[in-house]
């Protein structure tokens, strides 16, 4: 039913299309002073459509996150296009995205490493809002407590430090700051891949009951299908800096065409037993 509701949705117009992009990387052997080219992205041609999720999906060293700092502009493509809610923001300067920046929010893996541990909950959500100056004062407070609550933190929590939270919690905190400045595009960067299954299928039912509130688009960069089997609205498959499939989740999971991909499907994990979980209550 999901996926046929994307379906509907996809004959909108993309939130972000990709044209040719190519990203390369020149590293020096340890031992000589010879140059070494990393093609990262090699021609990638791609479209995520609105309010829904789709997942890119490849093992590490496939180019996902390169792909994913190219979109929201923390690196430059080399080559090609990249067109965000229908303008293209490749080629634009750095003053010029700063209108564009707050529309597009990343989640890294490393939540404790990407959350500044010398400020408390409350300062590290509100912490956007003031850079953008969307608020001040109490206002900062009131407004971080109430995205507290609305990942699921209690606002009792504000004044902790982002140590003393778990790592289900530390992702919740980072997701709560993500959206601060109300985006349009999420891009998850493997911030699943760390914590357990009942975790990660809290997570998940998170990012789903933030869709439905808030209208996100979302990109989920994990190396498990099985991740996306019931979240997922359309699926990319990247290896080697290429995409080699793509569709709808029914395609891909039970028609998949590229070896690739059914290489990732011979070594699924089964997140199964763990959504029962969370549908009867069941773990923190």
């Amino acid at each position: 039913m999901r996926t046929e509701q994307a379906v509907k949705r996809a004959t909108k117009p993309a939130l972000v299309r990709v044209g040719g992009l190519s990203k390369q990387y020149v590293q020096r052997g340890a031992f000589s002073r010879r140059k070494f080219v990393i093609d990262a992205v090699r021609g990638v041609d791609l479209e995520i459509q609105p309010q829904c999720l789709t997942a890119l999906v490849g093992e590490s060293g496939s180019g996902k996150s390169t792909l994913a700092r190219c979109l929201a502009m923390l690196e430059r493509p080399d080559k090609g296009e990249i067109w965000f809610e229908g303008e293209e923001i490749s080629r634009r300067r750095r003053k010029e995205l700063a209108s564009i920046r707050p529309k597009i929010q990343m989640v890294f893996q490393d939540s404790a490493g990407a959350l500044n541990p010398r400020l408390s909950a409350a300062e590290i959500i509100a912490e956007p809002l003031e850079i953008q100056r969307r608020a001040s004062g109490h206002e900062l407070r009131r407004r971080a407590c109430e995205l507290m609550e609305e990942v699921g933190l209690s606002p009792d929590w504000a004044d902790r430090r982002a140590l003393q939270f778990s790592g289900g919690q530390r992702q919740r905190l980072a997701l709560a700051r993500a959206i601060a400045l109300q985006p349009s595009f999420l891009i998850l960067d493997e911030s699943l891949s760390k914590l357990d299954l009942i975790t990660q299928a809290q997570i998940l039912q998170l990012l789903s009951d933030l869709q439905a509130t808030h209208a996100f688009t979302y990109l989920l960069i994990c190396h498990d299908l099985t991740l996306v089997r019931r979240v997922a609205d359309f699926v990319l498959v990247m290896h080697q800096g290429e995409i080699v499939e793509r569709g709808t989740r029914q395609e891909v999971l039970a028609s998949p065409q590229h070896a690739h991909t059914r290489h990732l499907l011979s070594s699924v994990r089964h997140l199964e037993s763990a959504f029962r979980d969370v549908q009867r209550g069941e773990g923190s």
